[in-house]
C-alpha cells in the first residue's frame, strides 16, 4: 500500500486561514522552590491539512504545548489561535464547545470508557454534541476495521484495538483537527505501525489538520514538518535530524 503521507502544498488560502497559529507563547508554573519556566517564546503555524510532529525529550513540555494549542490551558504569555479563534479571548465553555465543533484527540492511554462498548465509547461525542448518527459510527468503526467487535468492552479488546476505537472515535465527528499524544505509546511496533497507517489514511481522505507529539521515529518521518522542543524553544528539524532528537 502508498504510504498516505500529506504531500500537498498549501495554497495561499489554506495559509490565509490557518488551521493553528501561535506566537510568542510561554508557560510558567509554580514549583516548591519558585517559578518553573515550561515554554519560552514558541512560535508555530500549522496549515490547514497539514502534518507537524513534535519531538524531544521526556519533560521537555510537548504535552503542555498541545495542551495550550488544543485550549486545554491557557498560556502565561503570548497568542494561540485554533481553528481562527483566539483562545485567550475565550472562556472555558467556549473553549470547550469550540474544541466540541473542530477538535479530536488521541491519547497514549486510549481513554476509552470502561463501562461503554466499542460502538458506544466512538458515538460519545456526537451524543454530548447533541448529535446522533448510528450510520456514521458504523462507518468509522469499519474504516478502523473494527465493525465486527462494536460490542465489545475495552477490557475484551487488545490494547491495538482499543487505539483502534479511540482513532474512530476521534474522526466520528469529522474534527478539522486532530491532536495525538504519543498515539503509539503503548504499543508493540507491528501494532504501532498499523495504528499510525490507520492514523494517515484517515488524515489524507478527510484533510484533517494533524499535530502529534511522539518519541516514534517513524511516525514523525511521516508528517511533513517536524520540530524539536528543547529547552523551552521548538526549532525545526530536517528529517536527517530527527533521529537523534526523538529518542
Amino acid at each position: 500500500m502508498e504510504s498516505p503521507i500529506d504531500t500537498r502544498s498549501p495554497s495561499a488560502n489554506s495559509i490565509a486561514t490557518a488551521a493553528i497559529t501561535i506566537h510568542d507563547v510561554g508557560k510558567s508554573v509554580n514549583g516548591p522552590e519558585g517559578e518553573v519556566r515550561i515554554l519560552d517564546g514558541v512560535d508555530l503555524t500549522v496549515d490547514e491539512g497539514g502534518t507537524v510532529a513534535i519531538v524531544g525529550a521526556s519533560g521537555s513540555g510537548k504535552t503542555t504545548l498541545l495542551g495550550l494549542m488544543a485550549g486545554l490551558d491557557l498560556a502565561s504569555q503570548g497568542s494561540v489561535s485554533l481553528a481562527g479563534q483566539a483562545l485567550e479571548s475565550l472562556d472555558e465553555e467556549a473553549r470547550a464547545a469550540l474544541r466540541a465543533r473542530e477538535v479530536g484527540f488521541v491519547f497514549q492511554s486510549f481513554h476509552l470508557l470502561p463501562s461503554l462498548t466499542a460502538e458506544e465509547n466512538v458515538s460519545l461525542p456526537l451524543e454530548l454534541a447533541g448529535r446522533e448518527d448510528p450510520a456514521r459510527v458504523r462507518e468509522v468503526l469499519e474504516a478502523v476495521g473494527l465493525e465486527k467487535r462494536r460490542r465489545h468492552y475495552p477490557r475484551q479488546l487488545s490494547g491495538g484495538e482499543q487505539q483502534r476505537v479511540a482513532l474512530a472515535r476521534a474522526f466520528v465527528g469529522r474534527p478539522r483537527i486532530l491532536f495525538a499524544d504519543e498515539p503509539t505509546g503503548n504499543l508493540d511496533q507491528a501494532t504501532g505501525q498499523h495504528v499510525s497507517d490507520l492514523l494517515f489514511e484517515l488524515n489524507s481522505h478527510h484533510g484533517t489538520t494533524l499535530v502529534l507529539v511522539t518519541h516514534d521515529l517513524s511516525l514523525a518521518r511521516r508528517c511533513g514538518r517536524i520540530y524539536r522542543l528543547d529547552g523551552g524553544r521548538l526549532h525545526p528539524l530536517p528529517r536527517a535530524d530527527a533521529a537523534e532528537s526523538a529518542a
